[in-house]
């Protein structure tokens, strides 16, 4: 008999946030590449969940564990932010309103192994109380979170020894990719902050209490497969997912 491989649900970006030239369609739902090596390495199936879905619920017995993907800035209206911020940069209603409501479905009724990467681990903390910086170089004008074009970066990351982050990782000192201009500022209730960047940036956020609620806010996709420490974000997913 061959075993099931676990099923990862990852979160798509919304309908026409990334242009994509096809002469036919307009619209398309997106998703880097690197998410979907990453959890077949790990011995996963990867499956894309798009926004709008209005009954996500029913993703939930279909899927064995889900990683909310990077993208576009949280709206802030759902941390009562500054909308007219010029800083602020494109949102998404739709995927919003999606990943909002199965967020609160994985927290309240279905203990689902999820990991959380950069938009995502912003939407995790707004989700759950929290709110967002919405430009850190005004926070820090030697932003080292972008490079000058607003683009990839990397940075050193220093993690907790003590988080389950860290021991997912094997190590508390990782050499991360980066391109983010917003960051967690409020804790959610919940949540604790498990690493650091130089600039006093929270990093990376979990929840105790919960079997697999990780949250990173760099983008270990992009350097999984030569980085093990990277990787092993992905292997750990399977493996919650495996028992789940």
């Amino acid at each position: 008999m061959t075993h099931k491989k676990p099923v990862i649900g990852i979160l798509t970006e919304g309908r026409g946030d990334l242009k994509v030239d096809r002469f036919h369609y307009d619209d398309h739902y997106t998703c880097p590449a690197f998410y979907v090596d990453a959890v077949r390495r790990a011995g996963g199936v990867a499956v894309l969940l798009p926004p709008g879905e209005p009954h996500v619920a029913s993703w939930l017995p279909v899927v064995d564990g889900i990683i909310f993907s990077g993208g576009v800035d949280v709206h802030p209206d759902r941390y009562n932010g500054d909308r007219d911020n010029p800083k602020v940069q494109q949102t998404s209603q739709e995927r919003d309103e999606t990943e909002l409501s199965l967020l609160h479905h994985l927290r309240d009724n279905a203990p689902v192994p999820t990991l959380f990467i950069c938009r995502g681990m912003q939407l995790l903390n707004v989700g759950l109380g929290g709110d967002l910086h919405q430009h850190i170089p005004d926070l820090h004008p030697g932003d080292i979170h972008r490079n000058a074009q607003g683009g990839w970066t990397r940075q050193p990351v220093a993690v907790d020894a003590e988080s389950k982050l860290a021991s997912v990782m094997e190590t508390t000192e990782v050499d991360t990719f980066s391109g983010h201009h917003q960051a967690l500022s409020r804790i959610a209730p919940g949540l604790r902050a498990v690493a650091h960047a130089p600039d006093g940036i929270v990093e990376a956020v979990e929840d105790p209490d919960h079997p697999f609620f990780l949250a990173v806010q760099w983008h270990p996709e992009l350097s999984a497969e030569t980085d093990k420490s990277q990787q092993n974000l992905f292997d750990a997913l399977i493996r919650a997912a495996t028992k789940s």
